[in-house]
């Protein structure tokens, strides 16, 4: 019996196969969409799962009261690893603080390579649970130890043993080679550490470092700490615990701004990582739950075209239903007869997904920053794909079978049947189901629409500097220091340059703040808060910055070492009415040494941290001695691939030891966006597909349409209509259908999307005519996509049309 229900639906397929192809084809783009989704969702749930005591890790947060407001990050003092070992060390099982990851040189003889890696407490490759493949995970007890991920030794040691070699590390020490383990996954949050150097080495060779932990320094949030708890122990219980160890070491002074550990769980790190005024509200958790109702919404309106065009086609198979009821056959056979057609529709249609997915996946994994692999050899994929079969087939072909088995035979076979009439009732089920694809097609542009403007308002907001030609330069190496003079000279003299600087920090990032400021007049109840940028002569010149009042730092100025510049924002900050020749009082509190600084200038906000948020009030000092970046600008009169030629060969002839690294300003601003603009690529992907679906079920029900009224549309052109009366009369319901899909589609885009950028304080707003232009690029792709039917009916010879059959 299933033979001859399979073999009926093949034939079924063959005769039809313009339909065939628009339902298989959508259905496998609906599929191939949601499977797509289904593999990010499931790589995003499972990000970081890779580590064995996943949920037993966590990192010490904090949350602290400032100017009425809470504010919370993962920043710490040194104190807090001896506080928890001494004080709270039965609580965890293991205790690591660690730096920050970034960029470090890594020599072996005249080899040297740049690579990110990481200071850690000794304990972290146990927390880590790293697989060594040499060595063990007790590598980091002695202070100049490393240990190298598996790529990082073969590119600096090919397939020679590395293990007790020596390395120098960023041209500041010695270590050995004790461990060389496993590449971490993709899908961690240290996808990209190749190396763990000790934390008491890092102590060793950072004299501030070690000043902070010999003194106490609790106000000094520089560093992350890292803990696996107890094996007997609750996470939020250990979290309760901690709490007050910060606030009962702090001086009475310092009190006030209440500072509250807690710890932030690794299963939480990548969905849950937002807070506001010190409550978690979620984080990335939103765009997943988005792109899986995004993937089943798709998957729905490929169902949709199903049933749409198998029950408008009920009709030519009337009388087969009715045959076979005389005949009899029972109900349930003729459910099982179209189901089986269903399954056997859905079985091609996702042999066609799996192709387009094998397809689409390098792209994919490119917008999406993934490495997403088909699971080909996953039991588990398989059998979900086996559920997947089983429930598209009964969700698309459901309606169809129970509907098209209903018929009366009698009626029938008397040829009373359905008549398939535009308008009349049992058309109603088909144009609901027309208006719930185009209400999610809709919605998905005037969002896709939305973020984007979003992302651009963003770009386009005033940087307060010039980035056009400016070129950054991290001093990973001692050998910088002492060469600016000779550097500048030399690469000024080939005219390669316009002008040279030195900063502490990236123009696209502040790497410093501190609260230990004073000045007349300051608000007793304000706490201060400021962005601390030491930059050399000639900075402001560099990268263009733009004055309000005042001037720049300049060396006919010999009292410049005792000037300073801020910003507006930190002249709206510090309510200042006159801000030039203020003194500012740094020092006193963190730092013994006390100083006075005279406001010289006032710039224009320059934008460095996130382009969402406020400026930040920022205070410019004039300092040789705390510059860790080389900023360029490159003269307009030469190509920058000619003079980036020019000045790697001056670099590389008088700072050998270091690999010559740049990054342009402009560019790496643009990365600040890489997280909405793959949000954005995405949905815009999902939702010419989705418009894509729904226009391909249109383009069928419109076809079958055409088709029930030839011979209407015959006597009509007898009679006299023309052309365009022809075209109206068919596409009008058609385009009625997407305006009350719009009538739903815009309150509900305008209302989630409002939500969603309240988020942003910095941000675009709804403006009217996006809605407009969504809902007339929709209808212009309904009239185009019903107009090749409407017309290729409309020319049909009515006498050909009309001929008796």
């Amino acid at each position: 019996m299933l033979s001859n229900y399979l073999k009926i639906a093949w034939r079924n397929l063959i005769r039809n196969k313009g339909y065939s192809a628009i339902n298989i084809g959508g259905l496998a783009v609906g599929m191939a969409v949601a499977m797509l989704i289904g593999l990010w969702v499931w790589d995003e749930l499972s990000f970081n799962r890779s580590f064995a005591n996943y949920d037993r890790i966590a990192r010490v947060m904090q949350h602290q009261l400032f100017n009425g407001h809470i504010g919370t990050q993962a920043s710490i003092p040194t104190p807090l690893d001896a506080e928890l070992q001494t004080n709270y060390g039965s609580n965890f099982k293991h205790i690591a603080m660690a730096t920050w990851e970034g960029d470090r040189v890594l020599s072996v003889g005249d080899k040297k390579l740049l690579r990110s890696g990481n200071y850690m407490g000794a304990a972290m490759p146990e927390i880590l649970s790293l697989h060594m493949l040499k060595g063990s995970r007790q590598g980091l007890a002695e202070m100049n130890s490393i240990l190298l991920s598996a790529s990082t030794a073969r590119a600096l040691f090919g397939d020679a043993n590395p293990m007790g070699k020596l390395i120098n590390i960023e041209g500041r020490a010695n270590v050995k080679v004790t461990g060389v383990y496993e590449d971490l996954p993709f899908s961690t949050e240290f996808r990209n550490l190749t190396f763990i150097a000790p934390w008491s080495l890092f102590v060793s060779i950072s004299p501030w470092v070690k000043r902070t932990l010999d003194s106490q320094e609790w106000g000094n949030n520089s560093f992350q700490l890292f803990v696996q708890i107890a094996d007997n122990a609750d996470m939020q219980t250990v979290s309760a615990r901690i709490k007050n160890a910060k606030l009962n070491r702090i001086p009475a002074e310092d009190r006030k701004y209440n500072p509250t550990l807690f710890l932030h769980p690794m299963t939480d790190w990548r969905l849950y990582s937002n807070w506001t005024e010190g409550v978690q509200v979620g984080g990335y958790v939103q765009y997943v739950r988005l792109f899986g109702l995004v993937g089943i919404f798709v998957l729905l309106l490929a169902c949709i075209n199903f049933m749409n065009l198998s029950t408008a086609r009920s009709e030519k198979r009337a009388k087969e239903v009715g045959i076979r009821k005389a005949v009899g056959s029972v109900r349930g056979q003729l459910v099982s007869q179209f189901f089986s057609e269903s399954f056997l529709v859905v079985v091609l249609a996702f042999i066609g997904a799996v192709l387009l997915i094998l397809a689409l996946l390098p792209w994919f994994n490119t917008v999406a920053d993934k490495r997403l692999m088909f699971p080909w050899t996953e039991a588990l994929f398989w059998l979900i794909s086996l559920g997947f079969i089983g429930i598209t087939g009964l969700l698309a072909g459901s309606y169809p079978a129970f509907y098209l088995s209903s018929f009366q035979p009698i009626k029938v076979l008397k040829g009373q049947g359905l008549q398939f009439r535009v308008g009349g009732l049992v058309a109603v089920p088909r144009k609901v189901l027309v208006v719930l694809q185009f209400t999610v097609s809709l919605t998905l542009i005037i969002g896709t629409v939305i973020v984007y403007r979003q992302i651009q308002h963003t770009k386009n907001r005033p940087l307060g500097y010039d980035s056009n030609g400016l070129v950054m330069m991290e001093m990973l190496s001692p050998a910088f220091y002492g060469k600016y003079d000779l550097l500048k000279t030399e690469l000024t003299n080939a005219g390669v340059i316009q002008n040279m600087a030195e900063s502490s920090s990236p123009l696209t990032g502040v790497w410093s703040n501190s609260s230990d400021f004073r000045w007349p007049g300051k608000d007793p109840s304000i706490d201060p808060d400021f962005s601390n940028i030491f930059v050399t002569h000639d900075f402001g010149k560099t990268v263009g910055w733009q004055f309000r009042e005042g001037r720049d730092f300049s060396r006919t100025f010999t009292t410049d070492s005792s000037a300073v510049i801020i910003n507006e924002a930190a002249v709206k900050f510090m309510g200042l009415k006159h801000p030039i020749g203020t003194v500012i009082r740094r020092g006193g509190r963190f730092d013994p040494q006390v100083k006075d600084f005279t406001v010289v200038g006032v710039i224009k906000d320059v934008l460095a941290e996130s382009p969402y948020e406020p400026v930040k009030q920022a205070m410019y000092f004039m300092d040789y001695e705390n510059a860790n970046w080389i900023v360029l600008k490159l003269s307009p009169n030469r190509s920058a691939r000619e003079s980036m030629a020019i000045i790697e060969a001056t670099f590389k002839r008088y700072v050998p030891s270091a690999p010559f690294v740049y990054q342009f300003a402009d560019q790496e601003f643009g990365k600040k966006f890489a997280s909405e603009e793959r949000i954005g690529t995405l949905a815009g992907g999902f939702a010419v597909l989705a418009i894509f679906i729904s226009c391909l079920g249109l383009l069928g029900l419109s076809s079958f349409t055409a088709e029930q009224r030839t011979k209407e549309i015959g006597v009509r052109k007898v009679l006299g209509a023309s052309l365009i009366d022809l075209w109206v009369l068919l596409s009008k319901d058609f385009i009625l259908l997407v305006c009350a899909a719009s009538l739903i589609a815009v309150p509900i885009a305008y209302y989630y999307l409002r939500e969603w950028l309240t988020d942003y304080k910095y941000r675009t707003d709804l403006s009217w005519w996006i809605f407009a232009g969504a809902v007339l690029g929709t209808v212009a792709i309904t009239l185009l996509t019903v107009s090749f039917q409407s017309i290729r009916a409309a020319l049909v010879n009515p006498v050909k049309s009309l001929r008796s059959e």
